[in-house]
């Protein structure tokens, strides 16, 4: 599975997307700043013991002279107590601006989100969008609070230690030399191998949270079927891949893990040695060699965490490329720009949803031919439109194209006048109202759900929708809270219908200018339909509608009858005009319900 037909499982990782981060990390500097200077002086306190002991051992145990003794060692405790402080102080600076770095990350990544079109969402599965919003930015937020912070102090640590060693013994730091650079080059290596493997794993971690997000969504459908052993299959074959390429980078850091484990001890082996027959010669002191192996011996940790720091670092840039892949896409539907070929103009006030399709062109990304060819079609303010097709005639693209859910290829639609896509989005979506048929809800209560569109609608304001849509009586009996009683994940606690007429109710909200409703009485029995028409013939004398309908008694309810084949309006005209005049409505309105059609004859 893919994310993405162009995007994703791009290969390898790229430094220049964690640069990126700059202005992120630019208002959190100071702490940021903090934290490297402590992290890099606890650091420095570690290094100073060990010249503190070569002196206590070419000093006082040397010449006897045990006067200055108890100062030395109080120095030795100060700088041990001072190491420890300091890291404490690194991990009280660098918690909080991380985690605020995550935050305005993830802030942007879901408004960035929420902008784009709907044909985005329509490519992009939810579990690589979680993944990437979830995952990928705690690992961001880990990478710079601990392996960014300790990349940069241990290599100025390794460098330094190596300085000392070469002012100290000069012949002892060459073999110190000799055991860290075979070590820095194999990190390299295995730095280069770990970062593929690294974005693959994130790849194909994202396919595994989809999975689970849709077997955890479908858990009705799959037992209803009886299907839950192939979903198991599906899951245990994404898991399986997922383990091979967890176990790879095990195999890669097992390796790394060997050699820094084994090539210390060689240096430390090669430093007795060299140290010794350097005592022996008189070339060299025991305070010399002492330190000499503590100073190695304290640079062996930032020598592996290099290492470890250069495979986070892979693993960061990877997870990095991966956000922004998200937020480098470009959305099709953007507020107008006032540019020289379309300025941005004002709606009718107070409007009047005068709505006019003038040739309008649909063509799918990727589809052979376009969906919608040349669609002309107005509709009056104050009428009700009722849209008729076939299946897949291209009715929902077509009233998704009034509140730029998507835009034409070509042509143009018009409400009251103005092309859409020169009214600023926030003011063309306040003027419409829309249901489909497809009722999304949130888990949130009744009365959230209903407001979405108008979040200060007053109670009376809600409770009129929720009468228009005759979801009054039943919103009102929910145990325990009534309309704020919590609905389940997508309104699943609710019935089919009951969720149509919550999402009729949210349209309704708000008296908008323009209804554009995608067959929303589809889910509900012949009686309720008939009370809902009932009241929503009140609402449609004030606003202008227009709904696709399946059923004659929708058609019936509007004013005029547009018939949409082979991607053109083909007829218009009244319920009755229509059913006499053009028989390919006449086989629409006829043909029989799903649930008729599975009945025994």
């Amino acid at each position: 599975m893919s994310a993405d037909p162009v995007t994703a499982r791009r290969p390898g990782s790229s430094l220049a997307s964690l640069r990126r981060l700059a202005p992120y990390l630019k208002p959190v500097r100071r702490p940021v700043l903090g934290a490297l200077a402590a992290t890099l002086a606890a650091q420095l306190c570690g290094l100073s013991i060990p010249l503190v002991v070569q002196r206590i051992i070419d000093g006082p145990f040397t010449t006897r002279d045990y006067g200055g003794l108890p100062w030395l060692i109080a120095l030795v405790a100060v700088l041990g107590a001072g190491e420890a402080l300091l890291f404490y102080a690194r991990r009280k600076l660098i918690a909080r601006p991380t985690a605020l770095v995550e935050a305005r990350l993830r802030n942007d990544l879901l408004r960035h989100l929420l902008r784009m079109h709907v044909s985005f969402h329509d490519r992009w599965q939810t579990g690589q969008l979680l993944s990437r919003a979830v995952g990928d930015l705690v690992t961001l937020r880990k990478y710079l609070a601990f392996a960014a912070l300790f990349l940069i102090v241990n290599s100025v640590t390794l460098v330094v230690g190596l300085g000392l060693l070469f002012t100290i013994a000069p012949l002892l730091a060459l073999v110190g030399l000799c055991s860290a650079a075979p070590l820095l080059l194999i990190s390299y290596i295995n730095e280069t191998r770990y970062k593929v493997v690294a974005r693959r794993i994130q790849d194909q971690s994202g396919d595994l949270t989809t999975i689970v997000e849709e077997t955890m969504l479908g858990m009705r459908l799959l037992k209803s079927f009886g299907r839950a052993h192939v979903r198991t299959r599906i899951f245990h074959d994404q898991a399986r891949l997922l383990r091979g390429s967890e176990l790879h980078i095990v195999r890669i850091m097992a390796a790394l893990s060997a050699a820094v484990l084994v090539l210390p001890e060689l240096g430390i082996a090669g430093l007795l040695a060299v140290g010794t027959a350097g005592i022996i010669h008189g070339s060299l002191t025991l305070g010399d060699v002492v330190a000499a192996i503590t100073i190695s011996t304290y640079l062996r940790w930032p020598t592996e965490c290099i290492g470890w720091a250069l495979s986070e670092t892979s693993t960061a840039a990877s997870a990095c490329d991966r956000y922004w892949e998200l937020r480098d896409s470009a959305s099709a539907v953007t507020d107008p720009a006032p540019d020289r070929t379309r300025a941005r103009r004002p709606a009718a006030a107070p409007p009047r949803g005068h709505l006019r399709f003038e040739d309008v062109h649909f063509q799918h990304p990727g589809a052979p031919r376009p969906l919608l060819r040349g669609v002309d079609l107005e509709v009056r303010p104050g009428e009700t439109m009722a849209l008729v097709g076939a299946t897949g005639s291209g009715k929902t693209t077509l009233t998704a194209l009034v509140p730029r859910l998507t835009d034409v290829t070509a042509g143009r639609v018009t409400l009251d006048g103005v092309d859409v896509r020169d009214l600023p989005l926030h003011d063309l979506r306040a003027r419409i109202g829309c249901a489909f048929e497809d009722a999304m809800l949130s888990s949130a209560g009744i009365r959230e759900n209903v407001a979405l569109g108008v979040p200060d609608a007053s109670e009376h304001d809600i409770r009129e929708a929720l009468r228009i849509a005759c979801a009054e009586e039943f919103a009102d009996g929910l145990r325990p809270h009534g309309l704020d009683t919590r609905i389940g994940e997508q309104g699943l606690a609710l019935s089919g219908g009951q969720r149509q007429r919550l999402a009729l109710a949210r349209a309704v909200l708000g008296r908008p200018a323009l209804l554009v409703l995608d067959d929303p009485l589809s889910a509900l029995d012949l009686h309720t339909e008939a009370e809902v028409e009932k009241a929503l013939r009140r609402v449609l004398t004030d606003a202008t509608a227009l709904v696709v309908a399946h059923r004659p008694n929708t058609a019936r309810m509007a004013d005029r009858v547009a018939v949409l084949a082979d991607g053109r309006i083909t007829a218009v005209g009244t319920h009755r005009e229509l059913l006499a005049s053009c028989p390919h409505y006449r086989d629409l309105m006829s043909a029989p319900e799903p649930w008729q059609e599975a009945m025994p004859r």
